[in-house]
């Protein structure tokens, strides 16, 4: 049985008129005659009653026909799903993301993608810097964006793409001496008690500032930015943190610029060079108008990847 056949059934049923049937379909009426023969002889059952002012299906037609409709229903929708997928509109995406991209990139670059692609299923975690480039390589997410680019066996299948730079910041009670200076130099940071969130404590961000964790009179180690913010508000330490957290400072904080400036790892997409799904390709579309500065670098990979 064919596709064409359940349709020839169908038209005829609708019209009550091979004939007419016939012209609609863009068949003659002897070809569309034998088709529907073919069905009858092949079902071992009569689905049409002829008359000489047309057709009327009988009870065997009336159940096939309820059934091919629902069988060309299925596959037109089936067709439209796999153009819709095909197009990045549709399927699923699994993204892991450290979470210090939710403070200004992540928010609405997510908007704006929820709000083009809202058939795309997206499955978020927030993982590490190691963790998120494990698993990008592993194949148990799509997309990672981490502290720098992921490192380790494997990563030189990865396509990393920086989205988001950052530089060092001081967050202080502003009872602090700190509180008073519109800078300070990271000779004023050594000797102090520091407060290393999990932005800047992880391993890229880690070389960075080593020298002053390793000359501090102590350091705590945070959860993460809120918990390192909270902690300078309560007079605990100064703590050190990424300049994209200077949004979240408290009544209670201020936010100390460093100088000379010590830049962080950028923020980083990555994701596997060969994966060719379109939801990705969807979300890096976004990407590249959602983050100008990241656009010329996403379009030198983006080509390879759709075609």
């Amino acid at each position: 049985m064919e596709l064409r056949q359940l349709r020839y059934v169908v038209a005829v049923a609708e019209h009550r008129h091979f004939r007419r049937a016939a012209q609609a379909l863009g068949l003659t009426q002897p070809s569309l005659s034998r088709q529907v023969g073919a069905v009858e002889r092949e079902l071992g059952t009569v689905l049409f009653e002829r008359t000489p002012r047309g057709v009327v299906p009988t009870a065997a037609g009336a159940v096939y026909v309820r059934h091919a409709r629902r069988v060309l229903e299925q596959v037109e929708t089936g067709a439209a799903e796999a153009q819709r997928a095909a197009r990045g509109q549709a399927g699923l995406l699994r993204l892991g993301f450290v979470g210090e991209a939710l403070i200004e990139l992540l928010p609405s670059l997510l908007a704006r993608f929820r709000s083009a692609h809202p058939g795309v299923v997206l499955e978020c975690r927030e993982l590490s810097t190691a963790q998120s480039g494990a698993a990008v390589r592993a194949g148990g997410i799509d997309l990672a964006i981490s502290r720098g680019a992921p490192t380790g066996e494997g990563a030189e299948r990865l396509t990393a793409v920086p989205v988001a730079a950052d530089h060092l910041l001081v967050v202080c009670h502003r009872a602090h001496p700190f509180a008073s200076q519109a800078a300070i130099s990271p000779e004023q940071v050594r000797g102090q008690q520091l407060i290393a969130a999990s932005a800047v404590d992880e391993p890229a961000a880690a070389r960075v500032l080593s020298p002053l964790l390793e000359a501090a009179s102590g350091v705590t180690h945070a959860r993460d930015v809120h918990t390192a913010i909270g902690l300078a508000a309560c007079g605990i330490g100064v703590g050190l943190v990424p300049s994209s957290v200077r949004r979240l400072a408290r009544p209670e904080t201020v936010m100390v610029e460093v100088d000379p400036p010590l830049r962080l790892p950028d923020l980083t997409m990555s994701f596997r060079a060969n994966d060719i799904s379109p939801p990705l390709g969807a979300f890096l579309d976004v990407t590249r108008a959602h983050c100008p500065g990241t656009g010329k670098r996403l379009a030198r990979v983006m080509p390879r990847r759709h075609h």
